[in-house]
């Protein structure tokens, strides 16, 4: 244990702390007595335990505040994780649709290029067709002439 010597309205107390707690309650007992003295400049020397009791309302007040405001927080910050998970799952769940409309449109495409290949070579099957007939049509008018 630690001792810490601290002046406190004009009368000198030592207190006990863990070991390294020192620096951290003198801090502490600075803001205390910066308390106790700023309600005893404004109102006056109500005499110590009244102003040690007021100086102590204070502080739980503060304390009371702040904890409300870490609730506060903490309950903004399960909303917005909250929101968070929402809008991840929103995200994914497009992201998925979107791959799935690509894969559509990969399988039309290829049904569209095969469908165009087909084509393609009946279209040369037809233009031979149609070139052997006007040839054979040819070749026949021909002999006709000639005979």
């Amino acid at each position: 244990m630690a001792n810490v010597s601290i002046k406190f309205n004009g009368k000198e107390f030592l207190l006990a702390c863990d070991e390294g707690q020192e620096e951290h309650l003198e801090e502490l007992l600075i803001q205390i007595n910066q308390k106790f003295n700023n309600l005893k400049n404004d109102l006056g020397n109500l005499g110590e335990n009244k102003l040690l009791l007021i100086t102590a309302v204070k502080v739980m007040d503060e304390y009371y505040e702040t904890k409300k405001k870490v609730e506060q927080k903490k309950n903004e910050l399960i909303e917005l994780s909250s929101k968070f998970k929402e809008l991840k799952s929103l995200i994914y769940e497009y992201k998925n649709k979107k791959e799935q409309e690509i894969d559509e449109l990969n399988n039309n495409h290829y049904k569209l290029k095969n469908e165009i290949e087909i084509n393609q070579k009946n279209y040369e099957k037809l233009i031979d067709e149609a070139a052997n007939e006007i040839s054979s049509f040819v070749e026949k008018a021909n002999l006709e002439n000639l005979s």
